[in-house]
């Protein structure tokens, strides 16, 4: 039976849990075999959505980078691992290898192929029932963009007011004054053009003007080009970059307009249209956002499960992911909560988490068995590393031992995902203790239980050892208990009433008669 296998792995510890005889075991769980839940894909509300930086991915033709045709020839692996969609980082023509400053809004990057590559990847993504959402940035484009090279130009052009500028003399207590934010580190918003006494502005980067919202041709160019993607080649959505800086910090109320009538755009062209936005703060700035963002990263999930984990404090996710929902909720009925543990702007989780392989099995186990909608970043599943700079966070996915790994990417040299230090995936498909398997196991466990996809988080009354995460999640016609125990040291806890068979279990544990023994950076998922 299920429980058998989940229940009683790698029973030998330091202090040894219980002893226990195969006798005992069929006895205490034997049943008739019951038929397995029916898959379900809970996209967008729920589904995983998983992160792909193409360049980095598969390269099917040999020239050192990943491309369209290669993702098309891993569409069944997505399929496989048991995400619902695949968000790509830019694909658009860009001068930079990350593609954040765009060139041409209506064209892709020659580098990963043609229009025609990526419709075909879009067609044989559909087929597999997985969708597409797209990276749209359109708080900036590049110095090279067309729009931006005639604005340069001068004071009377017709693009003059696509971007936002200023004679310096006007803007000098300015100039180098700025508080650097989450998500920028850049100290000069104001740049110099190099042709007069006029600054143009560009909150991240001189190389990356901001786009002037306030110029309704600009907005309605913005329109026409979501009109393109979502019409003209049939994407299903998009992520919305660096979405708090439409308009500047000090004008959130316009931000939040504008996302609102940008939402009511894009339904008017496809009513279900999935926005997804990142607005990279806490939550009382985030959720006034979710009006016209149905969507929206949770960057408070993405930290405090690091830091619970590092401190090993049990109440800490649980009480924040109930807080932020909770408010979120006060603010929409409706929204989707865009959780994660990494993506391409952090540190690989696995060197968050001190290259702990404990700790980061179960900060899987925790983001798929929470609320929300999970996203996956490519290679996470295979254990994959890296750290700052950001090209070291996006290294080549390791697909085969490298003498055999034909699709390996080599635009850059990895420095941490290397095969002396993260299993390539060939090499842990048949093993059933890989990140691969566990991965795979725990979304195929979302994916066919409805409470944990779409149900309620309630938690428990305290009573437990500080190291314990413990809660519920309940749809009308299904419970489950959720208990981790993100300490060193084993716990003893007193299941709620009913909850008997156990769903997943990871790491070492014994239940008897209602009284679990957890050892460290233990899970267990119970099902009512």
């Amino acid at each position: 039976m299920l429980q058998v296998t989940f229940s009683f792995t790698h029973l030998t510890m330091k202090k040894p849990l219980l002893t226990l005889s195969l006798l005992s075991l069929t006895a205490l769980f034997a049943c008739e075999k019951k038929e397995a839940p029916e898959v379900k894909n809970y996209w967008p509300q729920a589904g995983v959505t998983y992160e792909i930086f193409v360049q980095s991915f598969y390269d099917s033709n040999g020239d050192g980078i990943g491309d369209f045709n290669g993702v098309t020839q891993k569409l069944d692996y997505v399929k496989d691992l048991g995400a619902n969609a695949i968000w790509f980082m830019p694909i658009m023509p860009s001068p930079t290898y990350h593609k954040y400053d765009v060139t041409d809004y209506k064209a892709v990057h020659p580098d990963y192929g043609t229009m025609d590559d990526f419709k075909r990847l879009l067609e044989e993504a559909h087929k597999r029932d997985i969708k597409i959402v797209i990276d749209m940035i359109i708080n900036h484009t590049s110095t090279e963009h067309p729009w931006f090279q005639e604005s340069k130009s001068g004071r009377n052009n017709p693009y003059r007011d696509y971007y936002v500028w200023a004679q310096k003399d006007t803007i000098a207590a300015f100039l180098d004054k700025k508080v650097i934010t989450l998500d920028s580190d850049n100290i000069r918003q104001w740049h110099d053009s190099g042709l007069g006494e006029d600054y143009y502005y560009g909150f991240f980067w001189g190389g990356m003007p901001d786009l002037n919202f306030d110029n309704p041709k600009v907005r309605e160019e913005i329109y026409d080009i979501g009109r393109f993607w979502l019409e003209e080649v049939g994407v299903d959505g998009f992520r919305l970059d660096a979405a708090k800086h439409i308009f500047p910090d000090d004008r959130p109320l316009d931000n939040h307009e504008f996302w609102k009538e940008f939402r009511s755009k894009m339904e008017a062209i496809k009513p279900d249209v999935y926005l997804v936005g990142e607005v990279y703060d806490k939550k009382e700035i985030v959720a006034p956002y979710l009006p016209g963002l149905p969507a929206l990263f949770n960057f408070d999930f993405h930290y405090t499960l690091i830091e619970a984990l590092n401190t090993e404090n049990g109440t800490l996710l649980a009480e924040k992911q109930k807080e932020v929902l909770d408010f979120y909720q006060g603010i929409t009925p409706s929204f989707i909560d865009a959780t994660f543990s990494s993506n391409h702007d952090q540190p690989r989780l696995l060197n968050d988490l001190k290259s702990d392989p404990a700790k980061y099995k179960q900060a899987s186990a925790i983001l798929l068995t929470m609320p929300g909608a999970p996203y996956l970043y490519y290679g996470e599943e295979i254990g994959m590393l890296g750290l700052k700079p950001d090209e070291h966070i996006r290294e080549p996915f390791l697909w085969d031992s490298k003498e055999k790994d034909t699709g390996r990417a080599s635009w850059i040299e990895s420095k941490y995902s290397i095969d002396e230090t993260v299993t390539p995936l060939a090499l842990q498909l048949n093993d059933s203790k890989s990140y691969f398997n566990h991965y795979k196991e725990l979304i195929g466990l979302r994916n066919s239980h409805p409470a944990l996809a779409l149900g309620q988080l309630e938690l428990p009354e305290s009573g437990f050892a500080p190291s314990v995460m413990a809660y519920f999640r309940k749809t009308a016609g299904q419970e489950i208990f959720v208990v981790h125990n993100l300490g060193k040291e084993q716990v003893g806890i007193t299941l709620p009433e009913g909850y008997k068979e156990v769903i997943f279990g990871l790491g070492d544990g014994v239940n008897v008669s209602g009284k679990l023994t957890l050892g460290a950076n233990a899970s267990r998922v119970y099902l009512k």
